[in-house]
């Protein structure tokens, strides 16, 4: 009598707990899958490499107004020599048209410092206490917008990517090119354009935790005629070195914008309006690929998010069954857990 009692006491208990595993009464047969809306895949990262190019880097601005202006805000931004001073303008938290706005009023003289020495002919502070007086005087991690600048260590040929510490520093250094700016003493290294490993910081965008990196490539390119002053050849040597590495890091991006800027001087920052509008018009091109590709992954991600609901549901079902079957043996009772809710 007491062992019925017992049996029956603790059937009940076993219903009773079965039952949050599942909404359907115990009487009722096992139920079929039930319909739960999919978690939302997560948010796609875009990441913005920009290229060196001197003057030819207003380009970069139009670029970005386009992004903007499609709902495409990069997320992070790497930057090398010209794309460096864009970059940290725009992680600082100004928008494309307060780009342009500074572009328009940029007077050169703020920027260009001459002093003959050895090292170059452009010492390259002016261009640092610029970008810091840009930035609010804020360090690389202290900017709303992850950024970063690519440098090369002159000691063995390092690609070296700041991240933190002084923003125009970091800038000045990435600009330093070769035989035009003195190298930027940093630490006990010496540092000069990251032209010379990284000429469009793909990596470095990739890095920050993009998604997908949309490339902005300004460089030069060798077009079987040598350049006109000593500016142009030294920043075609540059791009002539970086050539090899530059191609295959650029492969490695997801989009690659090309502004029609070639035939734009590294000093032709009279030129500025047009090379913005050139980037404005590349990018406008490129909007069906950098779509594409951003659908391409979400689907990727919505894919692997519903194989991982699925995965959990059908885990929760067995872990229910695995229960029922404990409690009835416990219990010596069969039927007591039609209710487990299958995926």
């Amino acid at each position: 009598m007491q062992l019925n009692v017992f049996r029956r006491a603790l059937a009940a208990f076993s219903l009773a707990g079965l039952a949050a595993c599942s909404s359907t009464s115990p009487s009722q047969p096992t139920a079929t899958a039930q319909p739960t809306p999919d978690s939302p895949a997560p948010a796609i990262k875009i990441g913005l490499a920009l290229g060196g190019g001197a003057a030819k880097g207003f380009a970069h601005i139009g670029v970005i107004k386009m992004l903007e202006a499609n709902g495409l805000a990069p997320a992070v931004v790497a930057g090398t020599s010209a794309g460096s001073v864009v970059g940290a303008l725009y992680a600082s938290g100004m928008n494309a048209f307060e780009l342009q706005e500074k572009a328009v009023a940029l007077d050169e003289t703020r920027i260009r410092d001459l002093q003959l020495s050895s090292g170059g002919l452009v010492q390259g502070q002016k261009l640092e206490d610029y970008v810091n007086e840009q930035v609010q005087r804020k360090s690389l991690e202290q900017l709303p917008r992850p950024f970063v600048a690519v440098a090369t260590r002159l000691e063995d040929g390092e690609r070296t990517v700041f991240a933190r510490g002084n923003t125009g520093q970091a800038v000045r250094a990435s600009s330093s090119v070769p035989g035009v700016f003195q190298p930027v003493v940093i630490g006990k290294y010496h540092f000069v354009d990251g032209g010379v490993v990284s000429p469009v910081p793909v990596d470095a965008a990739r890095q920050l935790g993009a998604d997908v990196v949309i490339a902005v490539d300004i460089s030069n390119k060798a077009r079987g005629k040598a350049p006109e002053h000593l500016l142009g050849a030294l920043g075609q040597s540059i791009a002539i070195m970086g050539q090899k590495l530059g191609q295959a890091e650029l492969a490695r991006a997801d989009v690659v914008i090309r502004p029609r800027v070639l035939d734009m001087g590294p000093v032709d920052f009279n030129q500025r309006a047009s090379a913005i509008m050139e980037g404005e018009k590349a990018a406008l091109a490129a909007m069906p690929q950098i779509r594409a590709r951003i659908a391409q992954l979400q689907a990727q991600r919505a894919q692997a998010a519903h194989a991982a609901q699925q995965q959990a549901a059908q885990a929760s079902y067995q872990a229910c069954l695995d229960k029922r079957t404990r409690l009835e043996k416990l219990a010596g009772a069969a039927g007591l857990g039609d209710a487990c809710v299958s995926p």
